[in-house]
């Protein structure tokens, strides 16, 4: 049933980053490219079901073009010529928008979501829309499957984005992450993954369930190729991105409080990580976060219901019969969620964040945590996970990265994170990418 991406030999298996190379040398074209991922797709999409709407004539079509102004013209960018996947709760106007609802079964968005006129405008293309659990919010789940495992959940809700990269079908897409949606699919299919500074992306033409918490975010088969997505959004510092060494790195392990959660996967995961890390040269201490953070989970909790309420009521009102109980739940206020309960965890947030970001300095330069409780579950149908070890990250709007690199117990993908402080995603992925050769053989 496995069939695990190997090191590079066809197109298919290449990173961004490393296809990107061959496409401005002119040893590779973008229509190779796409073929190559077309080909990979036919053979497992079959199984792994990781997009919701594709069409391969159209790629192709898209492919050439993207060569011919290549020829004429030169690269727009790095990513020029890079197909990319886009999770279907972020509108396109070349294909539907879904939202994996049965209310929105041929919705045709006008225009394209900023972050897809970004892609495109740095030379990218899509590739096609990839499958998520239901407004990526709840209802109903994805019917995409573990690429490692057909009988477990590739995590959710950003399911099909994570599979298609882990898979091998596409070399970037994006993601969102509201509670743990995109962090947690990344270390269950093996992707490297990057949930960004809040905002860094602007959520326009994305369909929100939490303002204070959506985050749209990307998956990539290298650090490389997370950088490359950040440079055409223009990240802070980008343009920048210090050189790090491992060697001398303060790197603080923090359990957090969910720790009893971890299972044998994780435990061994992050013991890996700590002794990979220690060798290298790393300095590495336990690091216990402050105890108001113990709350943050809940705190979560609160604001995407609460303001979950106001997402799904015009729903609520035009198409009742249509709508999923989960939403329907919310917008009753199901959890019986007070002005109260929900300013207490917005100030909650508000308080921790700048003490967090205090952390950083000559004592710390990067948090090692877990990305998930273990490997992936079983009942894709019935569960994405647990997004115990990603919600606080979410609220506290700080950056985080996937690196993959451990198997666990029954040999399937389980990443460890790391996070900086609010808008130190440049020096986090400076860092993800010094770390990365360590953690991740892959990469080596």
């Amino acid at each position: 049933m496995n069939a695990p991406v190997k090191s590079p030999t066809q197109p298919w298996q290449m990173s961004a980053a490393e296809a990107s190379t061959l496409i401005q040398a002119r040893a590779l074209s973008a229509e190779e490219l796409t073929r190559s991922c077309l080909d990979r797709i036919a053979a497992r999409n079959a199984d792994v079901k990781a997009w919701i709407w594709l069409d391969p004539e159209r790629a192709i079509r898209k492919a050439k073009e993207l060569d011919k102004v290549l020829i004429h013209a030169g690269p727009k960018s790095r990513l020029h010529g890079i197909p990319f996947g886009v999770k279907d709760m972020i509108d396109t106007a070349e294909m539907p928008t879904t939202n994996n609802s049965p209310i929105y079964p041929d919705n045709q968005p006008s225009h394209d979501a900023q972050v897809v006129r970004i892609m495109k405008a740095a030379g990218a293309f899509v590739m096609g829309k990839c499958d998520t659990v239901e407004f990526a919010a709840g209802g109903r789940k994805a019917l995409t499957r573990n690429p490692h495992d057909f009988a477990r959940t590739p995590g959710g809700s950003s399911s099909g984005s994570g599979a298609a990269v882990g898979d091998g079908q596409v070399p970037i897409a994006f993601g969102t992450q509201t509670g743990g949606s995109h962090i947690r699919p990344a270390s269950f299919n093996g992707a490297y993954g990057i949930k960004p500074t809040h905002n860094t992306f602007s959520w326009s033409g994305a369909r929100h369930l939490s303002p204070t918490l959506d985050t749209l975010g990307w998956y990539g088969r290298s650090v490389d190729d997370l950088v490359m997505v950040a440079e055409a959004a223009r990240m802070i510092g980008i343009d920048a991105m210090p050189a790090v060494a491992v060697k001398g790195l303060k790197v603080g392990f923090a359990k957090t409080h969910n720790w009893p959660k971890a299972e044998e996967g994780t435990i061994g995961a992050m013991e890996r990580a700590v002794r990979l890390l220690t060798e290298a040269g790393a300095i590495v201490t336990d690091l216990d976060l402050p105890e108001p953070f113990a709350d943050l989970n809940t705190a979560q909790h609160i604001v995407m219901n609460g303001e979950g309420r106001v997402q799904f009521l015009a729903d609520y009102v035009q198409n009742y019969d249509l709508l999923h109980e989960d939403f329907r739940k919310k917008v009753e206020n199901f959890d019986g969620i007070t002005p109260e309960k929900l300013l207490w965890a917005l100030d909650l947030a508000a308080a921790c964040r700048p003490v967090f970001d205090k952390l950083f300095g000559a004592d710390l330069d990067v948090i090692l945590t877990p990305s998930a409780c273990g490997e992936a579950p079983f009942k894709p149908s019935e569960t994405t996970g647990d997004p115990a070890f990603n919600s606080m990250w979410t609220l506290l709007h700080v950056p985080t990265v996937n690196i993959p690199g451990h198997l666990g117990p029954n040999g399937l993908p389980v990443g460890v994170t790391l996070a900086g402080p609010r808008l130190g995603d440049a020096r986090l992925l400076a860092i993800a990418k010094a770390v990365a050769p360590v953690l991740d053989p892959k990469a080596a």
